[in-house]
């Protein structure tokens, strides 16, 4: 059946706008990568750097993800036991809880230290007076996917700093927490199970992108093609 010219001006315009939007995806996509690696290099840079003193008070309002996240910071204080939370978690050792507990600095601010992992809420060691190597993380707020934290009933499924800082009555506290590197074996809570990880399939999806507009433009070429008449 023959088109009518109307008819295949409309499809080229649709065809042309489709076309267009999967080449932007896909240059979207090959944009996002650059970022991906670049981010992946900063974080791996700073994750085997040497540990610098823990952002203070007069830095807080600057610390961002991009800035500082994952930066490898230490800090001496003593531990708020009493004020711990348990984070519900689940790790390379199975289901548990990460040990949120407020250490108060040498320096005289708070700060959240994710003292590591436990299997039972009866397995936490008291922290005490220590000096905390760890890596710099932003905060996780409101909860995880289709879990929310709730403070009325202490189930927690992030590390809403805010949340925790306001549910312990911690006063002002840093707007990030620390990932506590790994302690000797035989200590609990254990430390060091960060997983720094990236996905990184923007490649894949850029080359998908590009080839569906490839395939677009292909059929409308086809359009442009005289009807074969039958003979």
């Amino acid at each position: 059946m023959r088109r009518s010219p109307a008819t295949i001006a409309l499809l080229l315009i649709v065809a042309g706008a489709l076309c267009a939007a999967l080449f932007a995806l896909g240059i979207w996509q090959i944009e996002r990568r650059t970022w991906k690696l670049a981010l992946i290099a900063r974080v791996e840079q700073r994750v085997h750097a040497p540990a610098i003193a823990a952002p203070g008070p007069q830095r807080w309002p600057h610390v961002t993800d991009e800035s500082d996240g994952y930066r490898h910071i230490t800090v001496t204080g003593r531990y708020r036991d009493d004020r711990a939370t348990l984070v519900q978690a689940v790790t390379e050792r199975g289901p548990g809880f990460w040990v949120m507990t407020p250490l108060v600095t040498d320096h005289g601010f708070t700060v959240l230290v994710n003292r590591g992992f436990v299997p039972r809420r009866d397995a936490v060691l008291p922290g005490g007076t220590a000096t905390v190597t760890g890596l710099l993380r932003l905060t996780e707020p409101k909860g995880a996917f289709l879990r929310y934290n709730d403070p009325a009933t202490n189930r927690w499924y992030s590390r809403d700093v805010s949340a925790i800082s306001t549910a312990r009555g911690l006063g002002p506290v840093a707007p990030y927490f620390i990932d506590a590197d790994a302690g000797p074996a035989t200590t609990a809570p254990v430390g060091g199970l960060t997983v720094v990880r990236f996905t990184n399939n923007h490649l894949v999806y850029a080359l998908t992108w590009f080839a569906l507009a490839a395939m677009v433009a292909g059929a409308a070429a086809l359009l442009l093609r005289p009807s074969r008449r039958s003979v």
